[in-house]
């Protein structure tokens, strides 16, 4: 079955299965419907997205986008990586397909011409994160985390990450790519991964106000106005601005093993238990996976938009074979003994000319 685009603001049209779309009162609402998997993304959810965006931007009934996802659990837990790696491990092409489906419509949401909404309650994880990035409005709750948690698993954060996350202030986005920590809506908000906050409660009343929205010639404003009677857009004590000067310090270190080894020294008191603490989650990550991030987002920091992606690709294309997710996907999610062999098994055992090889021969545009 595809998914029927309506043409007309009045009308609704539902196609009963991974994403429900419907238009009402101009706004074309798209949820993503696999509730029991907190609603990962597969290839054909990606394609239906990526038609109704396509066809809703040339549509002149369609003033507005908003995303979100079915039950209030997550609005996407990211990708569905066990059909993934059966893709890989059957000698199948699906994970190749995906990943150049996935970037092109989170490019489709960074450049859209009407204003996306993403409402962001529950876990938002990498893909999540990559397909409301590119939103105008991005509204969390207080069941609201996020996180690009990709090294847990023996991967680096894609979808855009090598773009979103080191033009976060200081170092906050080197930190959380690197280590994969979740956080939750001060911390968002502080961090510019969203610019909206709202109690999950007046989820159903923003709705009910969007349905009886009256337009002008700026949707964007009318969103905006929507969401400035219900919501707000700083939240008091976000912990990352405590942590803010340590993690700026750390996560500046020249390699993975350095900053592993400063944290491990430190004992001012109120840095202590945040440095044993997040000691203990990178020995837990692929030591490849967090190498690779690191130079991935300090490049990042430098490349348009576009070229992120294209790099990103590039590390696709070389990953499955030479990279720590088959491991990964097999330890967690497939055997769940969660004890993954890593390659190489500890950051001391890194070869910086091996996590340069994975950079070897990207061609930047214009270059």
């Amino acid at each position: 079955m595809t998914a029927q685009v309506s043409s007309e603001a009045s009308r609704v049209d539902v196609f009963q299965g991974e994403v429900l779309a419907e238009v009402r009162n101009h706004i074309g609402h798209l949820t993503l419907n696999r509730p029991a998997g907190l609603n990962a993304l597969t290839l054909d959810m990606v394609r239906s997205l990526t038609r109704h965006l396509q066809a809703w931007a040339d549509d002149p009934q369609v003033h507005a986008v908003a995303l979100r996802g079915a039950g209030d659990k997550a609005f996407c837990a990211g990708g569905d990586i066990r059909s993934l790696y059966d893709s890989f491990k059957n000698g199948d092409t699906l994970h190749e397909d995906f990943f150049v489906e996935e970037y092109a419509l989170d490019l489709v949401v960074h450049h859209y011409r009407k204003p996306i909404l993403a409402l962001m309650d529950g876990f938002v994880l990498g893909g999540g994160m990559g397909l409301v990035q590119g939103a105008d409005l991005r509204v969390v709750t207080e069941r609201s985390r996020l996180a690009m948690p990709e090294v847990a698993i023996g991967y680096f954060p894609d979808v855009g990450g090598s773009y979103f996350l080191p033009r976060i202030p200081g170092e906050l986005g080197i930190y959380l790519g690197v280590t994969g920590v979740q956080i939750r809506a001060a911390d968002a908000l502080y961090c510019g991964l969203a610019n909206w906050y709202i109690d999950s409660a007046r989820l159903g009343e923003l709705d009910q106000k969007l349905d009886r929205l009256h337009w002008s010639e700026s949707p964007l404003k009318d969103l905006q106005g929507v969401l400035a009677k219900l919501a707000v857009q700083q939240l008091p004590d976000a912990p990352l601005i405590a942590l803010r000067p340590a993690i700026d310090h750390f996560f500046d270190l020249p390699d993975v093993p350095s900053i592993i080894e400063q944290l491990q020294e430190v004992t001012v008191a109120d840095s202590h238990e945040w440095a044993l603490t997040t000691v203990s989650l990178m020995q837990s990550r692929s030591p490849l996976a967090m190498a690779v991030t690191l130079e991935m987002l300090r490049r990042g920091r430098r490349l348009p938009l576009e070229q992120c992606f294209a790099l990103e690709l590039h590390l696709d294309r070389q990953w499955f074979e030479r990279g720590d997710l088959i491991e990964g996907v097999r330890a967690l999610i497939i055997d769940k003994d969660k004890a993954p062999r890593w390659n190489p098994p500890t950051v001391q055992a890194l070869d910086p000319a091996h996590v340069e090889s994975f950079f070897h021969n990207f061609k930047q545009s214009g270059r």
